[in-house]
């Protein structure tokens, strides 16, 4: 049997996995969302479930002189969204009879947690080096007892990039014991390799490879460095290039075997707004070097495929969940908040199922914008069209609340419901501008009776309308769909177009007017997602969010 890339289609930017026995795990990026560190869980590479997070909260570590139940330093910073900063390109490994998993924060440090349990708990996190600028740690446990870091620099924050470097840790893994120093220069011309970050080093036949990008996220290739010393020096090669596929990159990713003994490599691609989705390779060796992907013209560098035979069979299909009907008032494990949250944005519920969340001001602007909320909750797009429904009670919302639904992105859009001044409007709204500037404005509005709050639903609907047609009452009829064309092809195919409906009861859906293609935003991908919020000194009311359901188109 053979499976078909991509195998994850959806944003677990920089993964990195690891066997156990006949287990794979595998943990990501997760930048200022929490909670954080997803950890996935697989049994053959290609079918993967989200079963839990590392990390609850971006917190600072006790270590540095600041207990973990006082809000202040780092655990304040990040109450406000701090837009792809925080938990950047971790690595994850079974050392010792523990789970390890290092991570940078480019603004912070190197940290780490562990667990006896990939699905928990997880220790606190412990700063194991404090620094601006180093990221995409991987340790490695030699076999004479001594332990290293091997990091990437980040240009933004320390100015110069294409370096990897290395320091000592304690044997326990919880502190640097040497000084940081570089390890191999990418901006070398004898040894060209611009943009190389994202290392993951392993140990094979005597030789310490150092698997890393290079080229940059978009556009960039798959170099494999080896030394017989781990400060080198080292050889480099390039291991795998797009080529003439349509997978761009190819990038970071991580080495791992199957029980049968072969060896395979799982990547991302860089979709735009989709994010980074996960690809994974065939890996061969020659003459002590890795080949990843298909090598069509003999020259030793691979070319990612498209599908391959089954790492392992005889298991049965696995996906991500999307649509949510909080059962029991519980969140599912696919929704992440903006930021840290000062306080809970939960509250009481009166339906038997459905989230109550709290319309609040945790900005504390006069008018709050999404942008700068935490208590946003989002989850990732994990197909490529999708019709998603929501149903909202916003009976209890008080006047200058609103609440709705959000496609998040670079710049992003929103329909929500919204009180003010005795008057109950739906409200469709669009950002401008860059971070430092961003604001919200109306682009249509639509008056509702106060009496219909208690039943209302939102629509999103997704697709590619050269492909598909919507009608003004949110149905899609599908013209002329491609099985694969959207899963397997590169970031500057056709995008899709969101449109978003809402009704009152059981009547017809209204088109809003929306018409918008999102785009990410730095190394996020767009994320559809609900809140409530209130304006400065307003009450805060409830929305009760009683399902959310999707379909793909």
């Amino acid at each position: 049997m053979k499976y078909q890339n991509p195998v994850l289609f959806a944003d677990y930017s920089d993964p990195d996995v690891i066997r156990v026995k006949d287990q794979y795990i595998l943990t990501a990026s997760s930048f200022n969302y929490m909670p954080g560190l997803p950890i996935l869980v697989s049994n053959d590479l290609v079918n993967w479930q989200l079963k839990t997070y590392a990390v609850e909260t971006i917190t600072e570590d006790a270590t540095q002189g600041i207990p973990h139940d006082d809000s202040e330093a780092v655990g304040r910073r990040y109450e406000l969204p701090r837009h792809s900063e925080g938990i950047w390109a971790p690595s994850i490994r079974f050392h010792d009879g523990m789970y390890w998993i290092y991570y940078g924060m480019p603004d912070e440090g190197i940290y780490m947690v562990k667990a006896a349990d990939p699905l928990g708990p997880w220790s606190e996190p412990v700063c194991v080096k404090p620094a601006k600028g180093f990221i995409d740690p991987c340790p490695i446990w030699d076999d004479d007892g001594r332990a290293y870091i091997i990091h990437a620099y980040a240009k933004s924050r320390i100015g110069f990039k294409s370096i990897l470097g290395i320091f000592e840790i304690s044997p326990d893994g919880t502190r640097a014991v040497s000084e940081d120093s570089f390890l191999f220069d990418g901006n070398d011309p004898a040894h060209p390799a611009i943009t190389i970050e994202g290392p993951k080093v392993y140990k094979r036949n005597g030789y310490y490879y150092i698997l890393a990008p290079a080229g940059g996220v978009t556009t960039g290739w798959q170099t494999a460095l080896r030394s017989r010393n781990i400060h080198g020096p080292y050889e480099i090669r390039t291991v795998m290039d797009q080529g003439n596929t349509v997978i761009n990159g190819p990038h970071q990713g991580a080495l791992v075997d199957s029980p049968d003994g072969r060896e395979w490599f799982l990547h991302f691609q860089d979709r735009g707004l989709y994010g980074r989705i996960c690809h994974l390779q065939p890996v061969t060796w020659k003459d002590d070097w890795p080949m990843i992907g298909v090598d069509v013209n003999g020259d030793g560098c691979g070319n990612p495929v498209e599908n391959w035979d089954l790492p392992v069979e005889g298991f049965p299909a696995a996906h991500l969940e999307s649509s949510d009907l909080f059962t029991d008032h519980r969140i599912g494990l696919q929704w992440q908040w903006m930021g840290n949250l000062k306080r809970s944005p939960l509250g009481e519920p009166v339906h038997e199922n459905g989230i109550a969340l709290k319309a609040m001001n945790l900005s504390e602007e006069e008018t709050p914008i999404i942008w700068h909320s935490s208590n946003v909750l989002t989850q990732k797009l994990i197909m490529p069209e999708f019709r998603m429904d929501v149903r909202i009670d916003a009976s209890r919302l008080c006047d200058r609340n609103r609440a709705g639904i959000v496609m998040m992105g670079g710049n992003y859009t929103s329909l929500h419901v919204q009180k003010r001044d005795h008057e109950v409007r739906i409200c469709l709204i669009e950002s401008q501008g860059d971070d430092a500037d961003k604001k919200e404005i109306l682009k249509a509005s639509f008056d509702i009776p106060e009496s219909e709050l208690s039943n209302l639903t939102f629509r999103m609907i997704f697709v590619r309308t050269s492909k598909a047609e919507v009608s003004e009452q949110g149905e899609v009829i599908i013209r002329n769909k491609e099985a694969d064309d959207l899963y397997f092809c590169n970031r500057n195919c056709e995008t899709p177009e969101l449109r978003m409906f809402w009704r009152t009861g059981n009547n017809p859906f209204q088109d809003s007017g929306c018409r918008f293609t999102p785009s990410d935003h730095t190394w996020v991908g767009a994320k559809t997602g609900l809140f409530a919020l209130a304006g400065k000194n307003a009450e805060e009311g409830v929305a009760e969010f009683l399902f959310v359901t999707v379909k793909e188109l």
